[in-house]
């Protein structure tokens, strides 16, 4: 099975091609790119899928599944990522997976573990990424299962609590003492071994984004100046 994997919910752009084989342990990444840039996510995200494809020497046709990162994330971003994916799922007729990115961050942290031989189910994690307004997004692992989370709080207000290691937004996993894991953002390998719909073959269910707060912007409210309402200049 050949998977899209694409997350738009960090600065990181990341688009990747995965291949899924009952014959071997787990994934295998055939193509990636990432581009850190929290202003081009439009401009950057559909050439890097093309190039991924190219570098795999696959074309659309050929892809079986869409994973897609659901965030949290901010708003702007975070669309991109999600309709780009539905988008092409529509078109090839394949299924579009959704998976909690900070799940895919997890995942990725737990097979580096096992790639380390390190005992993965003795650790706990802690997965922060960048929620802008001085807050952070995060969720709390034990091994790969969410023990805690999503969320969106103020640095200050999420403790290790018995995390003993972190991952994420480096400027942020610097706030707690805790080694960083070296997971900046969600990974191809990361986002499909999220998905336990792809996993278990089963069917997904709606792509519903991660936002946890409300958009900055909003639709003025039509009582602000009711009709007859006197305003300078009128």
């Amino acid at each position: 099975m050949l998977v899209l994997a694409v997350d738009t919910s960090t600065p990181a752009v990341t688009a990747g091609v995965v291949q899924l084989d009952p014959q071997r342990s787990g994934p295998v990444e055939l193509a990636r790119r990432v581009t850190v840039n929290a202003r081009a996510h439009a401009e950057v995200l559909t050439p890097s899928i093309v190039e991924c494809l190219e570098s795999a020497g696959l074309g659309f046709a050929d892809l079986d599944a869409v994973v897609v990162g659901t965030g949290p994330g901010p708003f702007t971003g975070l669309r991109v990522g999600m309709v780009t994916g539905a988008s092409l799922a529509d078109a090839l007729g394949i299924p579009a997976h959704g998976v909690c990115s900070l799940d895919a961050i997890a995942e990725q942290c737990q097979m580096d573990a096992i790639a380390a031989r390190i005992q993965p189910g003795a650790q706990e994690l802690l997965v922060v990424t960048d929620a802008r307004r001085r807050e952070i997004y995060w969720a709390r692992y034990r091994a790969s299962e969410r023990i805690a989370g999503p969320a969106v709080s103020k640095p200050a207000d999420v403790l290790l609590d018995g995390a003993t290691g972190v991952a994420g937004s480096a400027s942020h996993t610097a706030l707690f003492e805790a080694p960083d894991l070296g997971v900046a953002s969600p990974t191809p390998i990361g986002l499909v071994a999220a998905s336990a719909s792809l996993r278990e073959g089963t069917a997904p269910g709606p792509l519903v984004p991660l936002y946890l707060r409300r958009p900055d912007a909003t639709e003025p409210s039509a009582m602000k100046n009711p009709p007859g309402t006197w305003r300078y200049g009128a």
